[in-house]
């Protein structure tokens, strides 16, 4: 989450001669923070490619469809990237678990309107990339507390995941939360389970 990772302007500076994996990920972000702001129907990809500072044959090249760009925002949008565990600090499991849930914490709340938009999303397509980031999800937490990727602990971790996205929906959709108390609820389950579960 290049992607919930990165965060662009109004409007990116126009003329700019970037990489093309740099002028890529330029554009999903504006697409993520576009997608997130409007429906779908209300944003084309010419509003796309001028949040982009770019042509909208850009797009077309590196995206196809606007259907296939706003998939691949989603994608981008709710998947663990793998630098997300490579980065958490050394240290025993209760360091790691927080650091897990802070960093999760940090992406809803940065990217909360499309991380909503997302995951309340009815689209068929969009809900294939949800349960396929939620694979990825639980295998990121197993890697993360250091627990063997069988079965049990999987669906156990895909079960958390969705306990994740509710608490964080309490916090950033309905108010009934604070940023405190969802991490305090996400980091102390994930420990119980850890310590209780999979004994």
């Amino acid at each position: 989450m290049t992607g919930p990772g990165t965060k662009a302007g109004p409007v990116a500076e126009r003329g700019r001669r970037l990489e093309p994996d740099k002028r890529r990920a330029q554009i999903l972000s504006c697409a993520v923070r576009l997608f997130g702001e409007r429906p779908y129907a209300d944003v084309s990809t010419s509003d796309i490619a001028e949040a982009a500072g770019v042509a909208r044959g850009l797009i077309n090249h590196y995206f196809g469809t606007k259907r296939d760009l706003y998939i691949e925002a989603v994608r981008i949008l709710v998947t663990i990237p793998a630098v997300a565990v490579e980065q958490l600090p050394v240290g025993d499991r209760a360091t790691r678990i927080d650091a897990s849930v802070t960093w999760f914490l940090d992406v809803v709340s940065r990217h909360s309107r499309s991380w909503l938009a997302a995951v309340d999303a009815g689209d068929p397509d969009v809900r294939r990339v949800l349960a396929e980031a939620d694979e990825v999800a639980a295998q990121s937490i197993l890697t993360a507390v250091g627990l063997a990727d069988t079965g049990e602990h999987r669906a156990v971790m895909r079960a958390y995941c969705g306990l994740a996205k509710a608490t964080a929906r309490e916090w950033l959709e309905r108010g009934a939360l604070d940023r405190e108390r969802s991490h305090a609820v996400l980091a102390t389950t994930l420990t119980t389970l850890v310590r209780d579960i999979f004994r």
